[in-house]
């Protein structure tokens, strides 16, 4: 089994774009949809995505209820400093042990 999407549905698209495209940097892979339903895949060709769905006059409940997202970067610290510079809420980095640190940061939703 291979895991190929964690659909997430927003209500501001423009400001998830911005999270998820420009401060954790994820790539476009696919754009669908018109003004009223939109459907965007987040992350590399050859990986699992983010998907978004807005719907225009939607209603999103328990935004964020429950939901956890694991992305790999670079450098976390850097990343880290630049989601609190953009006023972005970070807990962590937190490191429960040698091998792994992490930390959580929620997005517009």
């Amino acid at each position: 089994m291979k895991l190929n999407w964690v659909t997430l549905k927003v209500s501001d698209l423009e400001k998830s774009m911005r999270f998820y495209t420009e401060l954790l940097p994820l790539q476009v892979a696919t754009k669908i949809g018109t003004d009223d339903h939109q459907i965007v895949f987040l992350g590399k060709d050859d990986s699992a995505k983010v998907e978004l769905i807005y719907e225009k006059g939607g209603n999103v409940e328990n935004a964020g209820k429950g939901v956890s997202v694991g992305l790999e970067c670079d450098n976390l610290d850097q990343l880290v400093d630049k989601l609190k510079v953009n006023n972005l809420n970070v807990t962590g980095p937190i490191s429960p042990n040698a091998h792994i640190r992490f930390f959580f940061v929620q997005d517009s939703d």
